[in-house]
């Protein structure tokens, strides 16, 4: 079987926004930059509106005169600063990011995944984790500080995603119990100190469904902000015949795919997201949000 990339960049990728790095102790600016800039509102469940296939964003001006403390610089949009904060009420009916996050564009997509990730952050680090004090935001949201002025930054937890096959036309996919019935997925978990990501691949999947992995290799990453991962996505290659043993109790099932059946998934649609309806029967594949659902699709219509 020939090697195989991924077909297009997962969902939460593709954003080109400057992040403007440059602009964030830049107070004066900021302040400038205030009264034409949008903010986008998060509630604190995640939730966020769509409207008409696209993030709703609110005036910076109708909120304040000038930025909150509270406020996140994202970066530049096209018509200027772009912001987000979280908030206790949305006006209007919010939706989430598994739910809505693969319909909108690119740009909004990745947009999206950054402002949830840095409001998770700083829902989890108001204190020092060194002295239990409470912490300050600087940096136009990217930095914390402690009374003793040092610096907590936003964290990144990685994790490796990976999709197993047999080198030829089947694919390993295993599920969780509180998934539908019917809904399979790759395998993933976090990285731990002093493993690298091939490392990871291999004790992971082993530790899951209790097959040995070969050929590790890298494909694309995603962020995923529940709350704030990085997805790095592999793909590596198991023995069919080898027994399956769900070793560490988070896979209740796992199945070797033949390619004819998750292709006529993938054509038929046969995605799931929660909230969505569970079809009687047939295999259901992640949303289009996700890197698994990317990394499926690959194999499934290029690995050949």
């Amino acid at each position: 079987m020939a090697d195989f990339t991924l077909i297009d960049p997962p969902m939460l990728s593709r954003a080109t926004f400057d992040r403007a790095d440059e602009l964030r102790d830049d107070v004066e600016r900021l302040r400038a930059g205030w009264a034409s800039a949008e903010v986008l509102l998060v509630d604190k469940h995640g939730g966020f509106v769509v409207d008409d296939g696209k993030l709703r964003w609110t005036r910076a001006a109708d909120i304040a005169e000038e930025p909150p403390t509270e406020a996140v610089f994202l970066g530049l949009g096209a018509s200027g600063d772009l912001w987000a904060m979280r908030v206790d009420e949305l006006d209007g009916p919010a939706t989430d990011a598994r739910r809505a996050g693969g319909r909108l564009s690119g740009e909004d997509a990745g947009l999206l995944a950054t402002a949830l990730g840095i409001l998770n952050w700083h829902a989890a680090a108001a204190f020092s984790p060194v002295t239990g004090e409470a912490t300050t935001i600087g940096h136009a949201g990217w930095v914390r500080r402690g009374a003793d002025g040092a610096e907590e930054y936003p964290r990144t937890d990685p994790a490796i995603i990976t999709v197993v096959h047999d080198g030829a036309d089947r694919v390993l996919l295993g599920r969780q119990s509180v998934w539908p019935e019917g809904w399979y997925s790759t395998l993933a978990g976090f990285v731990e100190p002093g493993e690298s990501l091939e490392q990871c691949v291999i004790r992971e999947v082993y530790e899951e469904v209790g097959v040995r992995v070969r050929n590790p290799r890298y494909l694309g990453s995603q962020p995923w902000p529940f709350p704030r991962s990085l997805m790095l996505g592999f793909e590596a290659q198991a023995d069919p015949a080898e027994p399956l043993d769900f070793r560490d109790g988070e896979i209740e099932d796992a199945k070797w795919f033949e390619r004819s059946q998750v292709v006529e998934a993938l054509e038929a649609g046969r995605e799931w997201r929660p909230g969505d309806s569970v079809p009687d029967s047939g295999l259901l594949l992640p949303g289009n949000v996700s890197i698994a659902h990317m990394l499926i699709r690959s194999w499934a219509f290029t690995a050949v």
